[in-house]
């Protein structure tokens, strides 16, 4: 139960709008596609996807290799003191 006082109901609208699924896009739906077409956009969607996969496996390299430098940085400090 929300609040009005407290604010919690205005927190809890914000975050239904943000939650709301996206307006549809105007592209042609896929099941009105021909069958070269289907294959291109397909093609095309699963690049897209790679490139992202690619990033956020950069990105978790990078957080892997900090994290491992955080805790070799912390053990010779401990070791020094």
């Amino acid at each position: 139960m929300a609040d009005e006082r407290t604010g919690f109901g205005a927190l809890e609208r914000a975050i239904a709008r943000l939650r709301r699924s996206p307006p549809p896009r105007d592209e042609e739906p896929l099941a009105t596609l021909s069958g070269p077409a289907f294959r291109a956009t397909v093609n095309e969607r699963l690049r897209g996807l790679e490139r992202q996969l690619d990033e956020v496996k950069g990105r978790v390299n990078g957080l892997i290799f900090l994290l491992a430098g955080t805790v070799a940085a912390q053990l010779v400090l401990r070791l020094l003191e």
